[in-house]
This record gives structure tokens, C-alpha cells and sequence, in this order.
């Protein structure tokens, strides 16, 4: 399953980052920014009728991502084991300020 397909409020577990060329530099910054396997991601917002973009959470850090970006980002169902305390929510996370569109 891709990071994109997943729905509002939907956790999920990094598998892997998909390369889409030879050193693709999309790719690479994602695992930058933290998307690396086994980290827990959860969808927190999406675009207006479903599209661009999707803000995701990665720990305490979020991101706007295109839909495009994030279908690289292949992801499985959230592991039963990790315990609760370690999963971030929106009333232990920072406040996040999200510019609307005009």
C-alpha cells in the first residue's frame, strides 16, 4: 500500500521508500526527512475533495506532501506490538499552523 491511498486519521508503518530513477533526489529527501522503515506515519489532513496535499506526521514532524510524493513512500498496516505511549497524537504533538487556500 502507498502513503497516498491511505485515508484521513489512517496510521500506518514505513516499508520503504520507492526510487523512481537512479539516485532520485524526491526519494532521497523523504528519507531525510524521516521516512525511513519502521516509522511510524499517520495521514492527518488532506486537500480539498481529497486532493493535493497531504499533511503527514512522521513522530512529532509534519509535512504537506503532493499525492504524487507521497505514493513513494510505500507503507504497511501499524504494527500491534508498539505500545501506545509511543504513538504520537494530535494532543501530545506541537500545534501546527496550516495556511488555508483563499
Amino acid at each position: 500500500m502507498r502513503l497516498s491511498e491511505l485515508s484521513r486519521r489512517a496510521t500506518a508503518v514505513v516499508d520503504h521508500v520507492e526510487d523512481r530513477e537512479p539516485a532520485d533526489p524526491i526519494s532521497q529527501r523523504l528519507r531525510e526527512l524521516g521516512f525511513v522503515t519502521g516509522e511510524e506515519v499517520r495521514v492527518v489532513a488532506v486537500g480539498p475533495f481529497g486532493g493535493d496535499p497531504l499533511v503527514v506526521q512522521v513522530g512529532f514532524t509534519r509535512f504537506a506532501l503532493r499525492r504524487q510524493e507521497a505514493a513513494r513512500v510505500c507503507v504497511r498496516a501499524e504494527s500491534a506490538t508498539q505500545p501506545a505511549a509511543a504513538i504520537a497524537s494530535p494532543e501530545t504533538a506541537p500545534p501546527v499552523k496550516v495556511r488555508e487556500a483563499a
